[in-house]
């Protein structure tokens, strides 16, 4: 069929031809844009989920959803090796210039950009080293201690005072959220705190990993009391099967029955991974209905793209003990497996583990989903390194 016409959109962060199965989710996500922008107390959102699942896509949804509510915006992704004072202070910088452009008579947005002037300042960077500008004397005293626990609440509530000041509200996004710090995490989670205690019209919404909770928890106990935590996971097998059938039937091509249970036996239902099958298979087939032959025949391509451009973007960062690591948890099979037994299968003691969990928790490779457990944040990553590695040596 003609691939032009092809509606799957494998790739990161794109948005599915059709987004099933998050009804709840964008529901919760209306409510708390609506009760904000009405200075009502609500807690913000941190979507969790394991890479594939679409939270980045959903997350972009949301910030959709709040343009049009009126809110102003910003989106931010968060990645090893960017502090973040350095990366949110641009953000914020265009916030403040936004909030301005609104029609008003108060100075709270002249005060926001004095206060973010001092934030860059306590935070040692010239005006070069965040890419921003500001001619404005600094606010002695606010947001300039050079602690950013102390700061980043300084600076929130002064961006908040500034919207509120101009009868506007605002959203800030941030994926990949469980790249910041614990001290970084922290700040955020305490600006939040003072936010909400004063009823500001602020929120935040993030995405990240399995591991936020527990990251949030650790840094500071209250963070359940402020964020709910939205797990995002695979999509139930009528989901999945909308997800296929319904772009399919807008371009006047249906799937066999058949061929959809087949999909869905092959992703469990993870959303990334529905793309890829629904892209190839449309390509390979030259009739409707999409047949189960056809998924069939679109395992070998499929799995080749995969191992390609989602699997081995993540692999090639290891180092060669974090892929024994990881291989050794393929060797016990899918699914959750206590530390034990992978040190059992590596022939080492537990204790010798510690420093490669650590570093492959904090790349995002692995999480503990209960404790002294440990299994894949990829879904069917394990597959992939028996592909990868197909001996394992003990």
């Amino acid at each position: 069929m003609d691939p032009i016409k092809n509606p799957f959109s494998p790739g990161a962060g794109s948005p599915p031809p059709e987004l099933v199965g998050r009804d709840p989710i964008l529901e919760q996500a209306r409510i708390l844009l609506g009760r904000v922008k009405q200075k009502k107390p609500e807690k913000s959102m941190l979507l969790t989920g394991l890479r594939g699942v679409g939270k980045t896509v959903l997350l972009n949804e949301i910030k959709r959803m709040a343009d049009g509510a009126g809110y102003r915006t910003i989106s931010i992704e968060a990645h090893e090796g960017k502090a973040l004072g350095p990366l949110i202070a641009p953000y914020l910088r265009s916030l403040l210039y936004d909030l301005d452009r609104i029609a008003g008579t108060g100075d709270k947005v002249k005060r926001g950009l004095a206060v973010l002037r001092s934030f860059i300042g306590a935070l040692k960077l010239t005006v070069g080293d965040v890419s921003i500008g500001l001619d404005i004397e600094p606010e002695k005293g606010s947001a300039d201690s050079g602690d950013l626990e102390i700061d980043l609440p300084s600076l929130f509530v002064a961006i908040g005072e500034a919207a509120e000041d101009r009868k506007s509200a605002v959203a800030i996004f941030i994926d990949e959220i469980q790249y910041f710090s614990k001290k970084e995490l922290g700040a955020l989670i305490m600006a939040m705190h003072k936010v909400q205690q004063l009823q500001l019209p602020l929120v935040l919404l993030g995405a990240g990993l399995p591991i936020l909770p527990g990251l949030a928890g650790e840094s500071k106990s209250y963070a359940e009391r402020l964020f709910n935590f939205p797990n995002i996971g695979a999509l139930s097998q009528e989901d999945t099967a909308k997800a296929l059938q319904e772009p399919a039937q807008e371009a006047g091509v249906a799937f066999e029955g058949e061929a959809l249970d087949e999909v869905f036996h092959l992703t469990k239902g993870y959303p990334y991974f529905l793309q890829e099958w629904g892209y190839v298979a449309w390509n390979l087939a030259t009739t409707s209905p999409i047949t189960l032959q056809v998924v069939r025949d679109a395992k070998r391509t499929v799995i080749l793209r995969l191992d390609e451009n989602f699997f081995r973007v993540r692999f090639d960062r290891l180092t060669p003990s974090e892929k024994n690591f990881l291989r050794a948890i393929a060797e016990l099979g899918s699914g959750a497996h206590r530390t034990g037994d992978i040190a059992d299968i590596l022939n080492v003691k537990v204790t010798s583990l510690g420093p490669v969990r650590a570093k492959l928790i904090n790349k995002g490779m692995i999480y503990s989903p209960a404790h002294g457990d440990m299994d894949f944040t990829v879904p069917l990553f394990d597959d992939f390194m028996i592909r990868a590695i197909p001996t394992f040596k003990r």
